[in-house]
């Protein structure tokens, strides 16, 4: 599967099979991306809890809120990204340059993660509602969560959907 076959295939999924586990050798494909993926100054400012079973299901509650992530306790495996701290050189250009190279981090891995996973034929879902506090308390975390990503087997209900995107004019200037 190439690149714009990822991109095409790759979405939110909304219904996991919940008798299908992931296979082993697949989270550690999908592991070693996201310890493969770019970050400010080769920092990787972020840890992976990897939780599955009860554990994934308990962390996936405290995703659920306001009617929001209902599906999330289906996922076989729940991916947690933590904060962790700068590397001395991406914390000074944080600090010069005003920017959050952090956060930037943690997108770029959330990316090669759900990437490989739809390479390797898995869904994910990234979520960005969550409880920190609860999360953190499940996992024995003491930095500040920021993303969960659901893993497993699409149920085959849960198909494809056309993609709803901006034209690449409203997206992209050319200047010379």
């Amino acid at each position: 599967m190439n690149f714009s076959e990822i991109a095409l295939s790759r979405q939110s999924c909304r219904h996991y099979d919940e008798k299908r586990p992931v296979e082993e050798d697949k989270l550690q494909a999908i592991l070693e991306a996201a310890r493969l993926s770019p970050s400010a100054c080769n920092g990787q400012p972020y840890h992976i809890t990897v939780c599955k079973g009860e554990k994934a299901k308990a962390v996936a509650e405290h995703t659920k809120g306001m009617g929001l992530n209902k599906f999330s306790t289906q996922a076989p495996i729940v991916l947690v990204i933590s904060e962790e701290s700068y590397v001395s050189s991406a914390a000074a250009g944080a600090k010069i340059k005003g920017n959050d190279y952090r956060s930037i981090d943690i997108g770029i891995l959330a990316a090669y993660i759900t990437a490989e996973a739809t390479a390797q034929g898995l869904s994910t879902c990234i979520l960005g509602w969550l409880d920190d506090k609860k999360i953190r308390k499940e996992c024995e975390i003491s930095k500040p969560v920021r993303l969960v990503i659901t893993l497993g087997y699409a149920h085959p209900e849960d198909k494809l959907r056309n993609k709803k995107r901006k034209e690449l004019s409203d997206l992209v200037n050319v200047i010379e």
